[in-house]
C-alpha cells in the first residue's frame, strides 16, 4: 500500500507540470495531505522518525486549507523535488527487500 502513495503522488506531481485546470490542484493539494500522513503514520510505527518528520513537513505544505503561495514556478519545482524523491525512496525500498 506504501509503494501504491507513494507511485500515486508521484504521478499526481509530475502531471502538475501541465497546463492543468485549478480544480486539479487542489485535488493534489488534498491527496498530498492524506497520502503525506499516512506515510508518516507507517513511518511513525516502523520507528524511522526523520522520515516521518519528512512526510509530516509534505503534509503540511501540501495541505489545502492554508495556501502556502510560492509561485507556479516554484511549485513546480517543488512538485519535481518531491516526485523524484517519492520515486527514490520507492527504489531504495525494493533494495532493501
Amino acid at each position: 500500500m506504501e509503494n501504491l502513495i507513494k507511485l500515486s503522488l508521484s504521478l499526481l506531481l509530475f502531471i502538475c507540470l501541465a497546463n492543468m485546470p485549478y480544480g486539479y490542484y487542489q485535488f493534489v493539494r488534498l491527496a498530498g495531505l492524506i497520502g503525506f500522513a499516512i506515510l508518516a503514520n507507517n513511518s511513525r510505527q516502523q520507528g524511522k522518525q526523520t522520515e516521518m518528520l519528512i512526510y509530516i513537513g509534505l503534509a503540511l505544505l501540501f495541505q489545502p486549507f492554508i495556501k502556502v503561495a510560492l509561485g507556479r514556478t516554484i511549485w513546480n519545482i517543488v512538485d519535481v523535488i518531491v516526485g523524484i524523491g517519492l520515486i527514490l525512496s520507492l527504489v531504495s525500498s525494493k533494495n532493501q527487500n
